[in-house]
């Protein structure tokens, strides 16, 4: 066993132990989470605003709110303001647009956060996975990330910003620094195009044997890695390369892919669920592909179903989930949010212990005909007809198109190829029964093209999608297509630079 593995599975044997602990004893464990994050910021000003002491008082009193009912409290701290919403000081903020719209985000990142979170939920993927697989070389070598090429900036005396992997970068302790690639210099150019080109010249020469990161965007590095070296495929680049740690997008349009970059049968994946406002999940159990929840990370976790996400009333805690509904997700951190819906949708797929997969976003759907249709929905159809056609999807987007005099409305799927189906008919064919399976409001509204006609299919050039996300300064990192939209403005826009 290398030293480094060793190392690995000497500290974190009590960790599995703790998470162990968590899959037995998930309530209590949120419980105290509560209280603790009550009692720790229990002086700040906006605590006090509603006289929240006690947990019925945190569920009676305090409003749920997303980023645009909060941004003022967010305000007063960048503004130099102390105490607004935490005790702890707050120097760091996480910056990004979100998915939906251009307007910046500022999350607040304190101390706690940081290291108790989001640190700490990297720590936590490397002991499950080497808990999972002892014999595997996956910590042998080094790990390449790949973050979003933001910068952090000094945006006022107190307040520094930049994407959270820039944020994770300078701030990522001295043990792990030697054991990663690239240098932070090249981690943090801004130009991506460039950062890649660096990141082979870097990294080639260097024994590899992990990675991290949103798939597309290290899709793009790999194939970056393949024109540099001349390879047929990343295995004979990186002989030891053996697990990819993803998050941010599904994987399923993706794998095929992958599994072409990575023919050794060594090769690993597994999926977390991390964001800018904390590290919520990891694939804990390689026969299941769903995500363990994580319940000691200084979150406290609510949930809304989807179906009457506008009737705070239908809030539950965690004991009241139920398996097979969509919940969006209310978190309290000790980053400072307070019932903050993030946007983000998920479903549980046991509760015994809790494990979710993730199934889209609260504003990402299409409802335009009352069909209901969420990214989840569209990520399996997708997999399935590139399975049955012989394709491969980079990039896509879905919008509707509305109805006019004497015609039914449609979805149009805009899709990016790096290998074309047999049938372009068939791909449309495939997405569109399979829909009808997953989603019985789709269904009604197909049945005999009652409200929808079958979906049409266009395809887009090769590099489409990377030009309009290079046009908006959204290249890599947690940057995103967004996948579904119920107008017409993301996909009018992407199509008006074909």
């Amino acid at each position: 066993m290398n030293f480094f593995s060793f190392l690995i599975k000497k500290v974190s044997s009590g960790r599995i132990k703790e998470i162990d602990l968590m899959r037995k004893e998930p309530l209590s464990i949120q419980q105290k989470q509560l209280q603790r994050l009550i009692n720790r910021s229990s002086e700040c000003d906006y605590l006090r605003r509603y006289a929240v002491a006690s947990e019925n008082d945190f569920r009676r009193v305090l409003p749920v709110v997303c980023y645009e009912d909060f941004s003022g409290e967010i305000g007063r701290i960048m503004r130099g303001e102390g105490n607004v919403v935490v005790s702890e000081p707050v120097q760091w903020f996480s910056k990004s647009s979100g998915t939906t719209n251009d307007k910046s985000k500022y999350i607040p990142i304190t101390p706690s956060s940081l290291h108790g979170c989001h640190f700490r939920g990297g720590r936590d993927v490397i002991g499950i996975f080497s808990h999972n697989y002892p014999a595997s070389k996956a910590f042998h070598g080094k790990s390449l990330t790949l973050g979003g090429s933001h910068r952090v900036v000094r945006e006022r005396s107190s307040v520094i910003a930049g994407d959270l992997s820039a944020i994770l970068i300078q701030n990522t302790p001295a043990w792990f620094t030697i054991r990663r690639l690239p240098s932070k210099k090249v981690a943090l150019e801004a130009d991506f195009q460039r950062k890649i080109e660096l990141i082979c010249r870097e990294t080639v020469s260097k024994n590899i044997t992990n990675f991290a990161g949103v798939p597309s965007w290290n899709l793009l590095l790999m194939e970056k890695v393949l024109d540099y070296t001349g390879k047929s495929n990343i295995s004979e680049v990186w002989k030891d390369m053996s697990l990819f740690v993803h998050g941010g997008i599904s994987f399923e349009p993706y794998r095929e892919q992958y599994k072409k970059l990575f023919p050794d049968e060594q090769m690993r994946y597994m999926e977390t669920y991390n964001a800018s406002e904390g590290f919520f999940a990891i694939a804990d159990d390689p026969s299941d592909s769903a995500m363990l929840l994580m319940l000691d990370y200084g979150i406290y976790y609510e949930f809304i179903p989807m179906s009457s996400l506008d009737d705070h009333s239908t809030i539950i805690p965690l004991e009241g989930v139920k398996t097979g509904v969509n919940y969006a997700i209310i978190i309290t951190t000790s980053g400072g949010l307070w019932r903050y819906l993030i946007g983000d949708t998920v479903e549980f797929t046991s509760v015994k212990p809790y494990k979710i997969r993730i199934t889209g976003r609260t504003k990402q759907y299409i409802n335009a005909f009352g069909e209901e249709l969420m990214v989840d929905n569209a990520e399996r159809a997708l997999a399935r007809a590139c399975k049955q056609t012989g394709s491969v999807v980079s990039n896509y987007t879905v919008a509707p198109v509305f109805m006019a005099i004497g015609e039914r409305g449609c979805h149009q799927w805009l899709v990016e190829f790096s290998t074309l189906p047999d049938s372009v008919e068939n791909f449309g064919e495939v997405i569109d029964k399979t829909l009808q399976e997953l989603n019985s409001d789709y269904e009604a509204k197909r049945k005999a093209n009652t409200t929808l006609s079958q979906p049409i299919i266009t395809i887009a050039p090769e590099g489409t999608f990377y030009k309009w996300m290079e046009s908006r300064g959204k290249i890599g990192g947690q940057n995103k297509v967004p996948r579904l939209s119920n107008d017409r403005q993301t996909i009018e826009k992407i199509l008006s630079t074909m």
